[in-house]
């Protein structure tokens, strides 16, 4: 898939849990996974805003487009 997803990343340069970004953003442990590990359909806006703000990061930050 052309689509990364650098949570993992943004979460370590922010020295951030899962556990603990889970409870600033209001979504479930497991959502968080899902959509760490690039198995997630889609995102909500409101979940990605939720997210830049916790981590202090812009969406692109997050999101990468990578050309096959």
């Amino acid at each position: 898939m052309a689509i990364i997803i650098n949570l993992d990343v943004m979460m370590a340069r922010r020295k951030m849990s899962l556990n603990e970004l889970s409870e600033r953003v209001g979504i479930t442990i497991a959502n968080l996974s899902i959509l760490k590990t690039g198995k997630a359909k889609a995102i909500r806006f409101s979940t990605l805003d939720a997210i830049c703000k916790a981590l202090d990061c812009q969406p692109a930050d997050i999101i990468e487009y990578r050309a096959d």
